[in-house]
């Protein structure tokens, strides 16, 4: 089982180079599975028994199971598509004393420079096309060993081992080609769509790195890949293999938290709220009855944490230390950077022993700033019960992250056992777990 979710990690990681991918592949997954694409713009008609997703930008998703029409509450499972990147920048191309031809880029979330550099990458994202007064989306994956960032030689920096402080406009710049060989990069885009240039009239293009995941370690104790956080996370296993005749299970994967979850596909947007509502509205129930459904709902907000490092143990909090392969992190903070409290801890705690799984707890160091994730940003939309968890890695951020091999499948169970279980609040805020 170990072995077979990690090679189906690794598939799903490399088909997903950008969000738009990972929800694709997410929606091929899901239709394959039985369930029925829905659209925002059309009206729905669910069904008891019924399943189905719907997606936004095509970079976010969200799936759920209709169990039946009287549920006592949601239970959703959040997650998110993107990873820090690097965007190409309109009109990209920068000519070099005309013998190189680089391209121009921006940072995309909080990421490690110093990973990118000297590996082969390429492109990938989505353009619009225009075809008479249509415009369509074609998503784009140059599969080949396109640019690479090259790394100033030490005899021209010699300092560099001592630190340095990396600058996007200047030092992460990819090689593209030389300046008289090669397609114009649009040009390049538009053949790899089978498009002319002149119908390309938007572009959403990103760096990603091209090295494949990989089992490592003396007993293959280790995994390493790109975007595992947070597309470790984003796995619908959980929602096909589980069932429930009480609550309504839900996989929500937002995009965009990686630069604070504020646009319409992020997890601060209504998208959530909005289907939750529909849900709700469809299957003929009142607004009373959504909002008391809401005391019995639980969200699992989960994105990966950190692990000790080997090398750095001192930067971790002395108490609230995480391992590899040690099982679920449920993540905490004094000052809601994480939606943890006392109560979701204590359910997902329950959780992980029902079905047999480890869990730590991770807090940062008290006079370390740590990061935050989508689970506080989501509740400002739908107030409910939610913790924080993730899987712990290492290298968070760089192009090529590592994490435990055994963790996946702790996730996939204690997922399952979260979406089969349902939690029913008493009027005094006691929870029932079911």
């Amino acid at each position: 089982m170990i072995q077979n979710l990690n090679e189906e990690l690794f598939s799903f990681i490399k088909k997903s180079p950008t969000g738009f991918h990972a929800v694709h592949e997410l929606a091929n997954y899901l239709t394959e599975a039985g369930f029925e694409r829905l659209a925002e713009g059309n009206t729905w008609n669910l069904a008891e028994g019924g399943k189905y997703f719907v997606t936004r930008n095509q970079s976010a998703i969200i799936a759920f199971k209709v169990s039946r029409k009287d549920y006592s509450g949601f239970h959703i499972a959040a997650s998110h598509s993107d990873s820090p990147t690097l965007k190409i920048k309109e009109s990209s191309e920068m000519n070099i004393e005309n013998q190189y031809v680089k391209l121009n880029v921006e940072k995309y979330g909080g990421m490690l420079c110093a990973p990118w550099f000297d590996r082969p990458l390429s492109v990938a994202g989505r353009i619009i096309v225009k075809d008479g007064n249509r415009l369509t989306t074609k998503l784009i994956n140059v599969d080949r060993d396109l640019l690479m960032i090259p790394n100033l030689a030490i005899h021209m920096n010699r300092e560099v081992n001592d630190g340095y402080k990396y600058n996007i406009q200047k030092d992460m710049l990819p090689l593209y080609r030389m300046s008289n060989s090669g397609k114009a990069f649009k040009e390049m885009i538009a053949e790899e769509a089978g498009v002319s240039v002149d119908q390309i009239k938007g572009m959403d293009l990103f760096l990603y790195n091209r090295m494949e995941g990989t089992v490592w370690g003396c007993d293959g104790e280790f995994i390493s890949a790109p975007r595992l956080d947070d597309l470790q996370c984003a796995s619908t296993m959980a929602l096909l293999n589980s069932e429930s005749d009480r609550c309504i299970p839900v996989v929500a994967v937002f995009d965009n938290e990686e630069v604070g979850s504020g646009t319409k596909q992020g997890a601060g947007s209504t998208f959530l709220y909005d289907i939750l509502r529909r849900i709700n509205r469809s299957l003929g129930r009142t607004e009373e009855e959504y909002l008391t459904s809401l005391a019995s709902s639980f969200m699992v907000s989960a994105d990966n944490g950190h692990a000790v490092h080997p090398n750095y143990a001192d930067k971790t909090d002395p108490t609230n230390r995480t391992y590899l392969n040690g099982g679920l992190v449920i993540k905490h903070s004094a000052n809601q950077k994480y939606t943890t409290d006392a109560v979701s801890a204590a359910v997902m705690r329950c959780l992980c022993e029902r079905a047999g799984v480890p869990y730590q707890e991770f807090l940062n160091r008290s006079d370390i700033l740590g990061g935050s994730t989508l689970g506080n940003i989501s509740n400002a939309q739908v107030s409910l019960n939610t913790v924080d968890v993730g899987l712990p890695q290492l290298a968070m951020h760089s192009p090529y992250e590592t994490a435990g091999s055994k963790d996946m499948a702790y996730l996939e169970k204690a997922f399952e056992e979260f979406f089969k279980s349902a939690i029913r609040a008493e009027g005094d805020g006691t929870l029932v777990l079911e």
